[in-house]
């Protein structure tokens, strides 16, 4: 059997004494993308950000290629999050913001600039590097974030309502646009939304939160 590229073992999280994923179980391929649909406070978010290392897991494991992630930080994790409303830096300009991770990591400017070039061409804003992010229009925010979370190469992408705030018409020609473009990239992708059609445009399998533990209290486990 091969390894996943994302494994969510029987997680639990819970704020207080609120619990917000019960026994939440998940595996992806690596390569694969998956949409987990769910109303708004269902815990899709708690889960990314689970995965992420952003929320304290109360019991249960997250794997990623295989490698339990306990213990190990956020930013060693090879994990790539695009939050919900995109969170562009406002005093960087879109260069910048996609080059963000790299220049943390210390990549030199060279390889870079290279890095960001490409990845400005991949999500169709070529020569868009000086833009103001605050001149940016929803769909092109989107993209920006998008090229921003592939930019170290992420084993897994993790993204958040990565197209709410658009319209239908736009958000959807977008789906299109960002299914090419994490298949392009080749990473293994969660993404959470609200939205089926949504779902449908950019996932090979669609899952309901509410069934990743349902399925587990039906066979007894």
């Amino acid at each position: 059997m091969t390894t996943p590229g994302l494994e969510v073992d029987h997680v639990n999280v819970a704020f207080g004494d609120t619990s917000v994923l019960v026994n939440v179980s998940l595996r992806l391929e690596r390569g694969e993308i998956v949409a987990v649909l769910g109303p708004s406070g269902s815990g899709k978010s708690t889960l990314l950000r689970a995965i992420a290392g952003l929320v304290e897991i109360g019991s249960g494991t997250v794997r990623v290629d295989g490698v339990d992630m306990r213990g190990v930080a956020t930013h060693r994790r090879g994990v790539g999050f695009v939050f919900q409303n995109n969170q562009l830096f406002p005093h960087l300009d879109v260069a910048a913001n996609v080059g963000y991770g790299l220049r943390i990591a210390r990549v030199p400017s060279a390889q870079r600039n290279v890095r960001v070039t490409e990845l400005l061409s991949l999500v169709g804003l070529p020569n868009h590097g000086a833009r103001d992010v605050a001149t940016l229009s929803g769909g092109e925010a989107a993209r920006v974030a998008l090229a921003r979370s592939l930019a170290t190469s992420p084993r897994v992408l993790l993204l958040d309502e990565p197209l709410s705030g658009l319209d239908h018409d736009l958000r959807y020609a977008l789906a299109d646009d960002l299914r090419r473009v994490i298949r392009a990239a080749g990473s293994t992708t969660l993404v959470v939304t609200h939205d089926p059609v949504e779902a449908e445009r950019i996932a090979d399998r669609v899952v309901r939160l509410v069934d990743l533990a349902a399925e587990l209290s039906s066979d007894g486990q």
